[in-house]
């Protein structure tokens, strides 16, 4: 097989692995288990590196190219697929980052609410005698 359709066929290799780095994480988001955050963004970087690298073959490897009929339906068929993840790839982000925005403003909210706990405390807190006592002596 000619080698740019063998790179497309490889990124989309990557892209599938990004896919489900996202769907198993996303597992773990709608759990509200947010503690393999960082590994996940470390995960998918590496994987963002590898497309890069396959991206950069390709474009080294594109204009030197002539295709046959039948590669160049290859060559369709391949980014037909890339852009099928790619688009798969953007909806899982977009939920992604809806689950953190979720947990984010969950966070805040809890802080709110401890803030005005601790005012409504203060107002039960009893008052210094040892300051009054030691004025008087």
């Amino acid at each position: 097989m000619n080698r740019l359709i063998t790179l497309v066929y490889e990124k989309n290799h990557y892209l599938e692995k990004f896919y489900a780095c996202g769907e198993a994480e996303m597992t773990q988001f709608l759990q509200g288990h947010y503690e393999g955050l960082e590994s996940f963004y470390q995960n998918r970087e590496k994987i963002l590196e590898m497309i890069r690298y396959v991206d950069a073959q390709i474009e080294k490897n594109h204009e030197k190219v002539r295709l046959t009929d039948y590669e160049k339906r290859e060559f369709r068929k391949a980014m037909t697929i890339k852009d099928e993840y790619v688009q798969r790839i953007v909806d899982q982000d977009l939920q992604i980052l809806s689950c953190i925005e979720r947990a984010k403003s969950d966070i805040i909210q809890d802080l709110q609410n401890l803030k005005k706990g601790k005012k409504a405390m203060a107002g039960y807190k009893m008052p210094s005698f040892t300051n009054r006592l030691d004025e008087e002596a």
